[in-house]
């Protein structure tokens, strides 16, 4: 089965690191940060290899609350140097990732005054202490703040937000009528959403291989399993092969899982101490309606940060940050369902939800430091990057710990500048501006983007372009094209929005192994629910050809993208019942 898998890969053109087994970085890790750290060292000129054990962007990258803030509550922890970082990089996102990164309105229901205010002093000192709510007159000074790191709002188009709002109980009804009527205020400011965290990702990885050539090679499917006489040992999960593979600097960017690798690397770190978030996506149109298109952000009676947030007609909610061992399964327990359905009950009393209405469920760890006794919610979510030798090797081993989506663009400035220092390189280039994906050239105007609609239009429909432009971005124009030329193109019965030609396009040129890479990573088609027994089959049937599947392959990804769609649904069973 691997020499024939291994001859398939060949022929599909899959990129693996046997033929040139050598680098001047090698990156473990395909999340966002080790993506990013990737793209910033293509557009360097360095010759840069990376590898992800599983799929690209399928570990805590693929868990995010879909969110590009600037974190107002780590002000709280006085972590004044990261939400001045997030702001700016927020703001720069919304210049350099338009297709994906868009402003968010985002409310805050308050139903105290004062409270918090004497509290807050303690829980900085202390890192933590007895719990009381966040009042208004606490939150007004954090958004005073959080304006300030904004350089005074201003608007969408040069990148800022305006400044926040604070309103009155009769007010705040009158804007969201099925709050909690006991609200005594709501506090809105702008922060930004993030509508497909995995296809920036992939736009982020194409950026970087379209940047470095042939001196810039990624590979999903390929662990870093060992250290071989100075060479890190990288297996293909998908043939079995083995490399050895020679690098002069290795960069560890592979999250909650970094001390993992260091450990397969000879080296027993003890850096990470990542918690768990879950999240649910409901399918509920009088919730999304009550959301008013806006997020509510808010405080739990627990002390928790929670969300509800209304997404690709759907409504998102989150997130647990629970205390998780790495050696256990990642899901969403039944508890934390409790959990977020008893918080949406606090805030919007008179909306009732059901389990029924959960179409998706997702859970991760997030990529934090150790932190002792020290609350979940209270560790530092900035980064900071450790330097060791390769045990048996001449290479420098670089960990990242921590990182966040918001900041992934900084973050992975700070790690190449460590490498060209490494490498006695001088850097040629600032990411810091630079488009990224579907972003370059994106019409941010209606004019404009009637303009562009427009001019791809002719054998596929203007409608088909525009919620391809939608969901792609500029890079919309290659999915275009592929359709044009597939005369066996169809919309797809089970699957609203998706075309035949549109997925073999992605499955033929985006790295899809698997059809779970597809379902997940590719699209949104798991996010909202579609994944049906139904829409997977046609999924299957539908890239079969391009992925050479035959019957009973095709069968077995079905079987297999329905588990890990699942995947965090403890309750879920292949039959589908609860």
């Amino acid at each position: 089965m691997g020499d024939a898998m291994a001859a398939r890969a060949a022929e599909r053109g899959r990129t693996t690191l046997a033929e040139r087994p050598y680098a001047d970085v090698l990156i473990v890790g395909g999340g966002i940060n080790g993506l990013a750290t990737f793209r910033d060292l293509a557009m360097q000129g360095v010759d840069v290899a990376l590898v992800e054990r599983d799929d690209f962007v399928s570990g805590a990258s693929a868990a995010s609350s879909h969110m590009i803030h600037g974190g107002i509550r780590y002000l709280e922890n006085g972590e004044f140097r990261l939400v001045h970082e997030a702001v700016t990089e927020r703001n720069g996102l919304l210049r350099i990732a338009p297709h994906y990164v868009r402003p968010l309105q985002t409310t805050i229901p308050i139903f105290s005054t004062f409270s918090g205010v004497l509290s807050a002093p303690l829980r900085f000192l202390r890192h933590g202490g007895r719990h009381h709510e966040r009042g208004a007159a606490l939150i007004k000074i954090g958004l005073v703040i959080y304006d300030s790191f904004s350089r005074g709002g201003g608007v969408f188009g040069t990148g800022t937000v305006p400044r926040h709002t604070f309103h009155g109980r009769k007010r705040s009804l009158a804007q969201l009528p099925r709050l909690n009527p006991d609200v005594k205020y709501t506090a809105t400011y702008w922060d930004a959403s993030l509508h497909d965290p995995e296809r920036l990702a992939i736009d982020v990885l194409r950026d970087g291989r379209a940047a470095g050539g042939d001196r810039a090679r990624a590979a999903n499917y390929t662990a870093a399993v060992g250290v071989d006489g100075g060479r890190v040992v990288l297996r293909d999960a998908l043939t079995g092969e083995e490399t050895r593979f020679t690098a002069s600097v290795i960069v560890n960017a592979s999250g909650p899982w970094t001390d993992l690798t260091n450990l397969a690397l000879g080296d027993p770190t003890r850096y990470m101490g990542g918690t768990k978030g879950s999240h649910i996506v409901l399918d509920h149109p009088e919730l999304l309606a009550a959301t008013g298109g806006r997020e509510l952000f808010f405080e739990n009676e627990d002390g928790r940060i929670v969300l509800i947030y209304p997404l690709k007609g759907r409504v998102l909610v989150g997130t647990t940050d629970l205390e998780h061992d790495m050696a256990d399964p990642v899901v969403c327990t039944e508890a934390e369902v409790d959990y977020f359905i008893e918080l949406i009950g606090q805030v919007l009393p008179t909306i009732p939800v059901e389990r029924s209405q959960i179409v998706y469920r997702f859970a991760g760890v997030r990529p934090l430091p150790g932190h002792d006794d020290v609350s979940p919610g209270f560790v530092s979510r900035d980064y900071r990057v450790e330097s060791a030798p390769l045990v048996g090797g001449d290479a420098t081993v670089l960990s990242l710990i921590g990182g966040k989506w918001t900041t992934f663009r900084a973050s992975a400035e700070h790690l190449a500048d460590r490498v060209l220092d490494l490498l006695a390189r001088p850097r040629r280039t600032s990411t810091r501006g630079v488009p990224i994906g579907g972003g370059r050239g994106y019409p941010t105007t209606e004019r404009t983007r009637q303009q562009w609609i427009a001019a791809h239009a002719g054998d596929v429909p203007a409608a088909r372009v525009a919620m391809l432009l939608d969901r792609y971005g500029t890079v919309a124009e290659a999915v275009v094209d592929a359709i044009a030329a597939d005369p066996d193109d169809a919309l797809l019965e089970h699957l609203p929005g998706y075309s035949s030609a549109e997925l073999r396009h992605l499955a033929a040129t985006e790295d899809v192994a698997h059809l779970d890479d597809l379902l997940l990573r590719r699209t949104s088609i798991a996010f909202v629910g579609e994944a049906t027994a139904d829409g997977v089959a046609a999924a299957a049937e539908a890239v079969a050809p391009v992925l050479d599947w035959d019957a009973a392959r095709t069968a077995l990804e079905v079987e297999r993208a329905l588990a890990r769609v699942h995947a965090a649904d403890p309750s879920w069973t292949p039959t589908g019942a609860r």
